[in-house]
């Protein structure tokens, strides 16, 4: 049964960028002697296991209501059942569930939680897209920056460092498929980042037209992880909609990426450098194993001019680099190298899973019998195409034409290292690189403690954020929640610290 609202009105790591094999891999079950396009989706059902997550189906199917007549977006005020009392109303809480019917699909909608600031409606607007490619966002809502933390009894309670407190956040399951978005149509499931960000230009469009007291203020968009592509084409194609006067004027200020995939060539030769430096190598495997990145960085070349076929050997070729050093490193978690995976266990989210599966909240969210999938392997391995290709390329005009950048990243993640990050940030070619490249770094304060390095110019940021992992709002909550707010606030870069030589 498709999804429904008793009352309609018009009024979401984290990565599954992750090693094609583990380190128990043998010779025999080698996915590189295989020429199947099965494997990816076979290995991403193993990661997402990983996480103690077991979506019931591979990819979130359903027939919608076919009928154009109605409105694109239903969406419904709602309250979490074992929310502690806060003394507010359904309507003071400003939280709201709804669906977007795709205008340029055949029977897809896109699920979207949005929950109004804390603090004012006229904080900025900000937008979170959880990576994968294929998971739920979310994952975000209850493990990183949502109101809410989900406890052991699975009851919510408030999250003190939600984002929610500084501006108006709104989360999207996407691509279709994804969380509670779905299709009947397999013709609707995304492979590349046209598709995905006219599928969010789209929405935002809808969404501002059944919120437009929300419409003029400042827009921001971020995300995580394979994010890093998405980000910046969604942020190119609001960029283009504004110039060409498509529809709503959408008032985008900035874009921030944590731990993102955005430039593949210069992120795969990093593995390497950062796995010496962090200890989880030898000399020697260094030696041997960096003998891969001359092949690695060809096919993504040839990724690039040729895509198709070359896109999936890019896929296969470079992965392996990292697959060599997980062979090494062991039971490391490659999202937070300071801890162990047990046995096949990285992360324990199933608790995301059983909250959302329960009838009171299913109720709730008015999802009627829709599949919650925490993560789409189908999905996953729709989007093996646009792996490898260079989402940076785009990213000079933005900050051309004033759009702030922030790259951040927690410095104890492999899967999208610091160090990659910084390299693909400090050799982007822009107006204010040599700038840029010749700022130093100033220590990042929160509570009168370092949390980070940050280095800017203009309108471009790179913070190394300490004692985090892959998930930096989920490791270092209250720093996240500063970054955020002095960001948008245009005051991130400042700092009375005397600066100092950058060691990014």
């Amino acid at each position: 049964m498709a999804p429904t609202f008793s009352h309609p009105i018009l009024s979401l790591l984290f990565l599954l960028l992750t090693p094609l094999f583990s380190s128990a891999t043998t010779h025999e079950n080698n996915p590189f002697l295989s020429s199947t396009l099965s494997f990816p989706k076979i290995q991403a059902k193993k990661l997402i296991r990983e996480l103690n997550l077991f979506p019931k189906v591979d990819v979130n199917t359903a027939v919608g209501d076919s009928s154009v007549s109605g409105p694109r977006i239903v969406e419904r005020r709602f309250r979490f059942p074992h929310l502690g009392d806060s003394g507010a109303s359904v309507q003071e809480l400003g939280h709201h569930a709804g669906y977007y019917r795709l205008p340029h699909s055949k029977d897809a909608r896109l699920f979207y939680l949005f929950f109004e600031s804390r603090n004012s409606k006229s904080d900025p607007v900000v937008i979170w897209l959880t990576g994968g490619p294929g998971c739920s966002s979310e994952l975000a809502v209850f493990y990183e920056n949502g109101p809410f933390h989900i406890t052991n009894n699975l009851s919510l309670a408030w999250n003190d460092f939600g984002w929610d407190k500084v501006s108006n956040l709104i989360y999207v399951d996407q691509p279709t498929g994804t969380g509670f978005s779905f299709t009947s149509d397999e013709d609707d499931i995304r492979h590349n980042e046209d598709g995905v960000s006219n599928d969010l230009y789209d929405f935002l469009q809808e969404f501002f037209k059944a919120h437009p007291q929300y419409a003029k203020n400042d827009f921001y968009i971020t995300g995580e992880s394979y994010a890093g592509h998405y980000i910046p084409a969604f942020a190119a194609r609001v960029h283009q909609g504004n110039k060409e006067k498509e529809g709503i004027y959408i008032n985008l200020k900035g874009f921030a990426i944590g731990n993102g995939l955005t430039d593949p060539e210069v992120q795969y030769k990093a593995y390497t450098d950062y796995a010496l430096e962090m200890g989880l190598i030898k000399q020697t495997d260094y030696n041997r194993i960096s003998k891969s990145i001359p092949a690695c960085e060809q096919a993504i070349k040839l990724c690039g001019t040729d895509g198709g076929n070359s896109c999936m050997s890019a896929y296969r070729v470079c992965n392996n680099i990292f697959n060599k050093i997980m062979e090494i490193a062991g039971d490391k978690n490659y999202y937070d190298v300071r801890k162990k995976c047990v046995g096949d266990l990285c992360y324990d989210f199933s608790n995301m899973e059983n909250f959302l599966n329960e009838k009171s909240v299913r109720d709730a969210l008015g999802v009627g019998d829709i599949d919650f999938v925490s993560c789409s392997s189908t999905v996953y391995q729709a989007m093996l195409m646009d792996w490898m290709r260079n989402l940076e390329v785009g990213i000079p005009a933005l900050l051309e034409d004033g759009i702030k950048v922030l790259i951040y990243a927690g410095e104890y993640d492999l899967i999208c290292n610091w160090l990659g990050n910084s390299r693909w940030v400090h050799a982007m070619e822009w107006s204010g690189q040599k700038d840029f490249v010749a700022a130093s770094s100033v220590p990042f304060v929160v509570d009168g403690a370092e949390a980070g390095l940050l280095k800017s110019h203009g309108p471009l940021i790179f913070l190394k954020v300490h004692a985090a992992g892959h998930m930096v709002p989920m490791d270092q909550p209250k720093a996240s929640l500063e970054m955020l707010e002095r960001w948008t606030q245009g005051k991130l870069a400042r700092t009375e610290t005397e600066g100092r030589l950058a060691p990014m």
